[in-house]
């Protein structure tokens, strides 16, 4: 894609669908389990409070590539989230997606909530920056297909991208100019 994006690794679907059946069958939750710091891999944290989590994915197709989430178990923010809790979400997505932007370079944030019952289904926001230069035809929904591999990124690459990401979130509340 981009020759500011680390180079790329086939992602290890099978090794990945092993362990979330395994999580499933246990009656666990992926992200319940970062939350409570029980999960076998240490996700590289970037904001937490009392009520969200954002985390550096795992397996990154973008660099800077978060996933925000309540830490309360909820499986359909349309349902389960009142309009307030919902926005309060927002307002985190929208702060990690600007702290993202600063950090790494960025032509466009995807924001999008992804999941399903048969793997992950505790709510989430995928927040993916698309690096200036992408072609059209590998942006979008091709941009974050793991079928085009994975970002190779060593744990102390991830450690000081999560710092960084961290170090640009504004406070709450905060005033904002322009972009």
């Amino acid at each position: 894609m981009d020759n500011l994006q680390p180079p790329r690794t086939a992602f290890p679907a099978q090794d990945y669908a092993r362990s979330v059946q395994r999580i499933r069958q246990q009656g666990q939750c992926f992200i319940c389990r970062v939350v409570d710091r029980s999960h076998r891999y240490d996700h590289h944290v970037v904001f937490e409070d009392a009520d969200t989590i954002v985390f550096l994915n795992r397996y990154p197709t973008l660099l800077g590539y978060c996933l925000v989430s309540p830490k309360k178990h909820v499986e359909d923010w349309a349902r389960d989230l009142s309009e307030a809790q919902f926005l309060a979400l927002q307002t985190i997505v929208h702060r990690v997606a600007r702290a993202i932007a600063a950090t790494v370079p960025t032509e466009r944030v995807y924001s999008l909530s992804l999941g399903s019952q048969q793997a992950n289904a505790h709510v989430h926001w995928h927040v993916a920056p698309l690096p200036p230069g992408v072609p059209y035809e590998q942006q979008e929904f091709r941009a974050l297909s793991k079928d085009n591999g994975i970002l190779e990124l060593p744990e102390t690459d991830q450690a000081d991208l999560a710092q960084a990401i961290r170090s640009n979130l504004r406070p709450a509340g905060a005033q904002e100019q322009g972009r």
